[in-house]
């Protein structure tokens, strides 16, 4: 028989037309026997289905529901596992519990204790020791049914939300115990939904890792109470002096009131509001059936009282910012470093400190109600970053809110300074001209503080005088005719100073209209004064163990300088940025015998106003404004802030080693103390050791660290050295007071 594929005389490509076809049939073929297949079977399925088929009634009280029930709780199963995925993440480190257990002793740049943030742990009061009253009113006020729920309270919630609206406000949270705790380990303070989100799902999982004791026992630890105390014990020790173990009940009933509002319930702050929560919280005791009338009877008529703590004057906004500094830092440590106890001696002078608060606080008593401006902030930072002194308002037990770094305002002309440095770096001169004349963005057209034009400028006029078009006409310059590549360019420049803030790109950027932080913005201006090397403002100088060992010292593990401009460049910056001071708008910052460069900012509507300059010694940023971003009477940078700047510089540069500003005359001089001086501050400020004899303090502090790691290596008993020992010098020795690096201010 002839194969089908191999017919005599029949060319090749007869052949393959065949093996095609022959392919082709067979795929259809085999295509008609699937689709009959399933045909087949989609009736057999079909046939079998049928025998469960509900009609009528049944159907639309029991299978339909029950359907679509089971689709919506698979899809909702799949969306709870996804908004999960998040707060999971935080639960990630198997160490979750001792992170949060960090505990800090903070010292001064003198090695002086300034205070305590954080709490240990292994070091609080037990459950059981706590006075039955003060859990009993804790739970009453914040969660009565704590014992009951999972976590999440959907009755109470419930319950909130009823009293909250038949009241038209918020007067009863529906967050529980473990969800507060949950934030509190986890979470921050920010209002958002994913925060509450993450918080509910946290508190599930707290509630399955920990026993109902456990979780309360954290609460009492971990609550902030107003104070800078974190925990009923150190709350109890702030306010009343004693032991948590040792409070009455009406203490307990004051103590207890403050979770909910430690700033505004604070007996510091506002006694009689204090007193009046904690009535509340003995009738919550009573409702709740934790107490009868009788009971709380006594703690009615016999109020707590507090201990008036008003003249010690501990820098909180300042032990705030290092304690977030240091939660950030600890992650940074080897896995070897095991310590949640760590002492850190900052870059702060407590009396410069000191006599900033009370020269703001002088300053707004005086004219705040003049100018219509109620808070202030202030940063004052050596020329490495090491932030000396910082005010973030007026009253820390009034408001715990940090103007110096957490609130984002306008400055206003004191940006201009970023402006001018990108035109510099560019090309540009001190001397090259440009034309103040009308000038718009699209429909934007910015105009000069003077209402009027002045023509040709050179950029030295245009800065000293403030004037708002030369900076618009030069971020169109540096993009070639576009602004949007012009301001990218001055952005960067921001940036590379080190300000971090969002810095929206708007056609008004280059006079100031985005919005920074204080103390970025203090210490971006450092930049000038180190001829062009950023440094990144810090509080810790150094960090050590509870047994005194060295761990992390910001000259040797810290962030090292940037250069981001030229030499040439921040020298011309700072001549200009004098000839604001003696010849411009910051006129009134000037400093008897020590030069001074720096930029008035005033923003739009009056709301803002600052002075933000710097010496050879120090770099500074003052901002006076309203909270509630209401407008000032007309108050510019060059007046109250410009004043309170002269201040307190003219007080931090008393007793140092003076030193010049680069490309000007070297100080002749301190300058005197203002006539204005409040009392307890007439004296002036301390002498300090020169640079030299710093830096040979340094150095053998440096010789006994390596003797001591060295002799540790070899297995020899610490504390060999004796009492040549630096490291363990007890705060406030020479040895302890002078242990400064390369960080130690330039002069001083």
């Amino acid at each position: 028989m002839t194969d089908m594929y191999h017919r005599p005389g029949e060319s090749w490509l007869a052949k393959l037309k065949r093996i095609l076809l022959d392919i082709d049939a067979r795929i259809d073929f085999a295509v008609f026997l699937l689709g009959k297949w399933a045909r087949d079977l989609y009736e057999r399925f079909t046939a079998a289905m049928d025998r469960f088929h509900v009609a009528g009634w049944r159907r639309w009280t029991l299978v339909e529901p029950l359907s679509e029930m089971a689709s919506l709780g698979t899809g909702g199963l799949i969306l709870m596992m996804t908004l999960a995925i998040p707060a999971m993440r935080q639960t990630s480190d198997d160490d979750w519990l001792k992170k949060s257990e960090l505990a800090v002793t903070f010292l001064d740049r003198y090695g002086n204790e300034i205070g305590v943030r954080g709490i240990k742990h292994n070091d609080s009061v037990p459950l059981d020791e706590i006075p039955d009253d003060l859990v009993k009113a804790t739970l009453a006020t914040e969660d009565r049914r704590f014992y009951q729920h999972f976590g999440i309270d959907f009755t109470g919630t419930f319950r909130a939300l009823v009293t909250n609206a038949q009241a038209g406000g918020v007067v009863q949270g529906g967050s529980t115990i473990t969800q507060q705790l949950a934030k509190n380990l986890f979470l921050s303070n920010e209002r958002t939904i994913e925060r509450k989100i993450n918080e509910a799902f946290l508190a599930l999982w707290l509630e399955a890792h920990l026993s109902k004791n456990e979780i309360l026992k954290l609460y009492l630890d971990r609550a902030y109470l107003g104070g800078g105390a974190f925990g009923v014990n150190a709350a109890a020790e702030y306010y009343f002096g004693k032991s948590v173990r040792d409070v009455t009940l009406s203490e307990s009933a004051m103590l207890a009131g403050m979770f909910k509002a430690p700033t505004k319930f604070s007996p510091l702050v506002n006694l009689p509001a204090a007193r009046a929560r904690a009535n509340v919280v003995l009738d919550n005791l009573v409702d709740n059936g934790f107490m009868t009338e009788g009971q709380v009877y006594g703690a009615r008529r016999n109020p707590a009282t507090p201990i008036d703590r008003r003249e010690e004057g501990a820098p909180n906004y300042y032990l705030d910012y290092a304690f977030d500094e240091m939660r950030k830092l600890v992650d940074t440590f080897p896995k070897s470093v095991t310590d949640r106890f760590f002492v850190v001696r900052t870059a702060l002078d407590s009396n410069l400190q000191h006599y900033a608060d009370h020269e703001v606080e002088t300053e707004l008593r005086q004219y705040g109600h003049d100018y219509g401006a109620s808070q202030a902030a202030v940063v004052i930072s050596d020329l490495d970053g090491g932030v000396r002194t910082m005010v973030g308002g007026r009253d820390y037990g009034a408001s715990q809110f940090n103007r110096a770094t957490d609130a984002l305002r306008q400055p206003g002309s004191s940006f201009k300074p970023y402006v001018y440095a990108t035109a510099l770096a560019n090309g540009f001169k001190p001397t090259s001209v440009l034309v103040d004349s009308p000038v718009c963005i699209g429909n934007w057209c910015p105009h000069n503080y003077s209402g009027g034009y002045s023509g040709a400028v050179t950029l030295l006029e245009a800065i000293t005088h403030s004037i708002n078009v030369i900076p618009v006409k030069l971020s169109i310059e540096l993009g070639h005719g576009n602004p949007k590549l012009g301001r990218a360019m001055i952005v960067q420049t921001a940036r590379n100073f080190g300000i971090q803030s969002p810095l929206p790109d708007t056609p008004s950027l280059p006079i100031g209209a985005d919005e920074v932080y204080v103390y970025q913005h203090a210490v971006a201006y450092a930049t000038f004064p180190n001829l062009g090397k950023a440094v990144v403002p810090h509080a810790a100088l150094e960090v050590r163990n509870g047994i005194g060992q060295l761990i992390w010292r910001f000259d040797r593990d810290g962030q090292k300088p940037q250069q981001v401009i030229a030499p040439s460049v921040a020298l011309d910056m700072i001549k200009m940025m004098n000839s604001v001071v003696e010849n411009g708008t910051g006129q009134r910052a000037k400093l008897d015998g020590v030069a001074v460069a720096g930029k008035t900012g005033t923003t739009n509507s009056w709301r803002d106003a600052w002075f933000v300059g710097y010496t050879g010694n120090f770099t500074g940023a003052v901002w006076m404004g309203n909270d509630d971003y209401t407008s000032t009477k007309r108050m510019t940078g060059g007046t109250l802030p410009a004043m309170t700047w002269h201040n307190i510089m003219t007080y931090a540069h008393q007793g140092i080693e003076l030193r010049p500003l680069p490309g000007l005359p070297p100080p002749t001089h301190a300058p005197p103390m203002p006539d204005a001086v409040f009392k307890g501050i007439e004296e002036p400020h301390p002498a300090l050791l020169t640079r030299k004899g710093t830096d040979v303090l340094v150095r053998i502090e440096r010789l006994l660290d390596d003797a001591n790691h060295a002799l540790a290596a070899q297995s020899v008993p610490s504390g060999t050295l004796g009492a040549l020992d630096v490291n363990k010098a007890a705060p406030g020795t020479v040895a302890a007071a002078d242990r400064d690096s390369a960080s130690m201010p330039r002069g001083d």
